[in-house]
């Protein structure tokens, strides 16, 4: 085999192993990135409850810029967050006027999850799903795989952390694994290739 040959099959096979942008496997994913704490979003309703405070409880709807606003505290940036870690935020803020707040955020309505089906699908689209649904509901809800697909190359991704997250239809079908118990976002865009 000659040089030039040789030469151009090894940049074939490195151009072809490249793949795309770098991705991270979902089931090396760290448990808190899976999906299974609930983090609020835009158009949630959160329930603010300061124990033995009832002129700081309140009810506040969560603006399209994430954010809410609370007597004496003022505008707080929530999306994204887990209930718990703003009730964190919140009393550290109100430590400022009051010896140990206790404070208590509920979600009391969530916004509908909406998600993006691309790719080798029967029906791509944007699709409402369950807040509770993971990939695999979200390529059921698209008609599942076309003739073209490769079940070993599905993608997510996120805007926020921003990443792209692979799967594989053997991982997703199985009962267990970080990979079938992640759950879709609003935004997500789920790409089959």
């Amino acid at each position: 085999m000659s040089t030039p040959v040789l030469l151009s099959l090894l940049l074939a096979a490195m151009l072809g192993c490249s793949g795309g942008a770098p991705y991270v496997w979902a089931n090396q994913l760290p448990p808190d990135q899976t999906g299974d704490t609930y983090v609020i979003g835009s158009g949630d309703l959160l329930s603010v409850r300061v124990y033995n405070q009832e002129n700081l409880s309140t009810h506040a709807r969560v603006r399209s810029d994430g954010k809410i606003a609370m007597p004496l505290v003022g505008e707080l940036d929530v999306r994204g967050k887990p209930p718990a870690v703003v009730s964190t935020e919140l009393e550290a803020k109100l430590k400022q006027f009051m010896l140990s707040p206790t404070v208590t955020v509920t979600v009391e309505e969530t916004r509908p999850t909406s998600v993006t089906v691309l790719g080798q699908v029967v029906h791509p689209g944007i699709y409402t799903v369950d807040a509770a649904s993971g990939v695999l509901q979200a390529l059921a809800v698209a008609g599942g795989f076309n003739d073209y697909a490769g079940r070993g190359s599905i993608y997510l991704m996120r805007r926020s952390p921003a990443q792209r997250i692979r799967f594989t239809f053997a991982d997703l079908s199985h009962v267990e694994g970080s990979a079938a118990m992640f759950r879709v976002r609003t935004g997500d865009v789920v790409v089959v290739e």
